[in-house]
């Protein structure tokens, strides 16, 4: 059984207080040692992105509230594919579920985020935690013009964050439209096989806007609660999300958050998450809490390389791998 590290007397359960408190220091500890520990980085995202390598934020929430934070926590980074979560989510409650499946599949793609292939099938893109699945979220959140569309995705995640000024970044979206050529191909090649509807730029407009959001871990923590919560915000007490489509974005989140790699996380961490290549991550543990982390470092796939390792420490010191047979309590305070 995973311990916490307390010593327990005679078999007794260490008081609320004391467990609280070693919890805190043992992550306050894998932190530490994943800071010190020289990683195999592959690339970074953008280049320039390589002169925050030692920036590394670590934050987690209950669902009670009570939270954590370690390291850079107020480190801004930009959504990117994480975005791609919130934006499903939006979609499923704009369009119900079985219209969103008809339009995107739940398969894992077995393919890089941004591979040029569909489910040939069914004609709709393998999961909407990749680019061509997202693109066609985009294009099912609803909206009179392409700002509607924009505004009310970026209400939608500021009342997951409860921060109501989180935004669009301009400098990075700019960036994103520059070079979005890749995407650019995607959604007319998808229109043209009429997996996608609408106008391309607002599309991408869309898309690129969510991924252009800058967040810290302790506000992406908090979204990752949310989830954790039934789509309630834990800090708030707001809805950010009708709890019937919870289990879908968690499912998906389980099984193709983690682009090509997303079967080793399942089987070494084993929580819903989702990963971008400004080298975030959120994770969502279903009736416990969210974790957030940010170090730039990517590997192969496209994922933190300290963020996977410290996911996979968690996991294993605090049982919290959704097939564990004994969690302990992993409150904060």
């Amino acid at each position: 059984m995973p311990t916490t590290g307390v010593a327990e007397a005679d078999g007794a359960t260490p008081p609320p207080a004391l467990r609280a408190a070693a919890v805190r220091a043992r992550i306050h500890e894998l932190h530490r040692r994943h800071a010190a520990e020289p990683v195999d980085v592959v690339s970074y995202y953008p280049p320039e992105a390589e002169a925050r390598r030692d920036v590394f934020g670590l934050s987690g929430v209950h669902v009670s509230g009570v939270s954590v934070s370690v390291g850079q926590s107020t480190e801004r980074f930009p959504l990117q594919s994480i975005s791609k979560v919130f934006t499903y989510a939006l979609a499923l409650e704009d369009n119900g579920r079985d219209a969103t499946l008809a339009r995107v599949g739940v398969e894992p793609s077995g393919d890089p985020y941004n591979s040029i292939t569909f489910d040939e099938a069914h004609r709709r893109p393998h999961n909407p935690m990749i680019n061509s699945g997202a693109l066609v979220a985009a294009a099912l959140v609803h909206g009179r013009t392409r700002a509607e569309r924009i505004e009310r995705l970026v209400a939608r995640l500021r009342s997951f964050a409860g921060n109501p000024t989180i935004d669009v970044d301009p400098a990075i979206l700019d960036q994103q439209l520059r070079a979005t050529d890749r995407n650019l191909g995607l959604a007319y090649i998808m229109r043209s096989l009429r997996m996608l509807d609408g106008d391309v730029d607002d599309t991408l407009a869309v898309y690129l806007s969510a991924c252009s959001v800058t967040v810290t871990t302790d506000e992406l923590a908090v979204m990752g609660a949310t989830l954790a919560n039934g789509g309630l915000n834990p800090l708030t007490g707001d809805r950010a999300m009708p709890v019937a489509h919870v289990r879908d974005v968690l499912s998906v989140m389980l099984t193709c958050g983690m682009y090509d790699a997303a079967g080793q996380w399942f089987h070494d961490v084993g929580i819903p998450a989702k990963s971008g290549v400004s080298g975030g991550i959120v994770a969502a543990l279903p009736g416990r809490l969210g974790i957030a982390v940010y170090s730039p470092g990517l590997d192969a796939h496209g994922n933190s390389v300290r963020g996977v390792n410290i996911c996979r420490d968690l996991s294993d010191h605090f049982g919290l791998h959704v097939f564990a047979a004994e969690r302990p309590d992993t409150a904060f305070a």
